[in-house]
């Protein structure tokens, strides 16, 4: 199966953004998305100063993609994580683990600068969605 790009349906709000990257591919039983940030609808950063408020907005956005590419949390494999801050972690950690329950998936997470000093994390996330 060739590369799909994601492509979110017109009600779903993630950002649009002019950069030269998609929200999310599919080929054959992965998905893959992009690093997501805590954007809102409006194109705004939500949550400024607090990562756990960034935290539940970029898992949201996360969920979204994965389900525009016929995937759930529950069948993401590996995520990695990327924070501006590293004493951010548990904060992060919290959210994660609500989102992603008693079977999380592998995960990398590190410090980093991000796109925007507003931000606070980001992450990205491949699932297997089996037999395309």
């Amino acid at each position: 199966m060739a590369k799909q790009v994601i492509e979110l349906p017109r009600q779903k709000w993630l950002p649009q953004r002019s950069y030269p990257y998609s929200s999310g591919t599919r080929g054959g039983p992965l998905v893959y998305t992009s690093g997501q940030v805590a954007w809102d609808e409006h194109q705004t950063i939500v949550g400024v100063g607090d990562p756990t408020v960034q935290t539940r907005q970029v898992l949201a956005n996360v969920q979204a993609i994965l389900e525009a590419g016929g995937a759930t949390l529950a069948d993401v494999m590996k995520c990695n994580v990327y924070l501006a801050d590293i004493r951010h972690f548990q904060a992060m950690n919290d959210v994660f683990a609500e989102f992603f329950g008693t079977d999380p998936p592998a995960r990398t997470t590190v410090e980093a600068r991000l796109a925007d000093p507003a931000m606070l994390v980001e992450i990205e996330a491949i699932a297997w969605i089996g037999e395309a």
